[in-house]
């Protein structure tokens, strides 16, 4: 049986409903929503509706209509920054951003005359207030961070860059692909002009899903254009939301999942759901900690942070301790640069990479205590 600590990648297992949701989709209706008029694609359009109206709940958004869904938190990155971002615009992002926000913006640097500043952040991810008030040019539109690093587990204070970015008129777009599920986001009290999430990590939900919140005074422009199922007579993409952001048909099946990993959060509670998660993270640092020729990266023991713990073994490659764990231990983690090399070069790990665990809600404390033996057993071998 795998021991799967592999969750910041991929939520494993998924609650039970999810995949029984999906299944009555595919055999009941599943037809195309907003796309007829008969019963079944009435029905999987209330499936859409339900899921927004979830979301909203548990992002405290007033209109279930400001979010549009998207294949994946990468989708959503780039609706936002390409959708927003002009030519001769200022954007500052931080040094442990994801190459979801990094590319995009790097692409528009080079191909529209963007500015790009990058705010340093210490060896354990942190970036503050400060930093990002005295990075705001006259032309900042937008300040991109994530909620947390998805090597390092840091949350960033996100509701007082908030505060900042509102109080100098910039947008705050909040990469949630590690905090979505797992810490609680209300998008007014934390002034988030812009949320992307991912479906398939800790909104339980399966891949192919996650989606993008725009705040109402904000429009975007579409970097798709095509069928709606609305205002078809038209030739320009429609202005009302959700459609202008959701050509073409939707992913029914798996956001009819995803609406079942929601209400499962919902049922649990966001808070509890973060404490046993952080419970986890802690026994694994406390016990990884004990071992000799271990560096952990990222905030220290008893500091709060998400279900990421990142290590390196001393005189081994990261993914050759990957390999080993998968192959002798079947022990599921990752190892490498995460997509994340800005953060890596934060933290001081961008020539070796890291080794990856991230536990999840299903976790239990002997697969815990099972990861720290065999990490044991690699360096008495060494």
């Amino acid at each position: 049986m795998v021991i799967y600590l592999d969750n910041a990648a991929t939520t494993w297992p998924k609650p039970p409903e999810v995949g029984e949701a999906m299944l009555e989709c595919l055999n009941i209706y599943g037809a195309n929503p907003g796309r007829g008029g008969h019963k079944m694609s009435v029905q999987a359009s209330r499936v859409l509706f339900e899921a927004r109206v979830n979301i909203s709940k548990l992002f405290h958004i007033k209109n279930p209509n400001d979010i549009s869904f998207t294949l994946n938190t990468t989708h959503a990155l780039n609706l936002a920054i390409k959708g927003f971002v002009r030519p001769g615009d200022h954007v500052i992002l931080t040094s442990v951003e994801h190459n979801s926000v990094r590319r995009p913006l790097e692409y528009l640097k080079r191909t529209q005359g963007v500015a790009v500043t990058y705010i340093e952040g210490d060896r354990q991810g942190y970036v503050t207030p400060k930093q990002v008030d005295e990075a705001i040019q006259s032309n900042t539109s937008l300040v991109v961070v994530n909620h947390s690093s998805n090597l390092l587990g840091t949350i960033l204070p996100v509701a007082e860059i908030g505060e900042i970015c509102r109080r100098r008129g910039v947008k705050l777009l909040v990469d949630a692909a590690q905090t979505a599920g797992t810490i609680p986001i209300h998008v007014e009290d934390m002034s988030i002009d812009m949320l992307a999430f991912p479906g398939h990590k800790g909104l339980l939900g399966p891949t192919g899903t996650g989606g993008l919140y725009v705040h109402p005074s904000i429009d975007l422009e579409p970097i798709l254009h095509g069928g709606t199922g609305s205002q078809s007579e038209a030739i320009d993409q429609p202005d009302v939301r959700p459609d202008r952001y959701e050509s073409g048909t939707q992913n029914t099946v798996g956001i009819a999942g995803l609406n079942a990993g929601l209400k499962f959060i919902l049922n649990e509670g966001v808070k509890n759901i973060h404490n046993k998660e952080w419970m986890l993270t802690q026994r694994i640092m406390e016990g990884l900690s004990r071992i000799e020729g271990v560096e952990l990266f990222g905030p220290p023991i008893g500091e709060n942070k998400t279900a990421i713990v990142s290590f390196n073994l001393q005189g081994m490659d990261s993914a050759e301790v990957a390999y080993i764990l998968d192959q002798h231990y079947d022990i599921a983690v990752r190892a490498g640069h995460h997509c994340t090399p800005l953060a890596h070069e934060t933290a001081g790990t961008i020539r070796y990479g890291a080794v990856r665990v991230s536990p999840g809600y299903y976790t239990t404390e002997q697969e815990v205590d099972a990861l720290i033996s065999a990490v044991q057993e690699i360096v008495q071998h060494l």
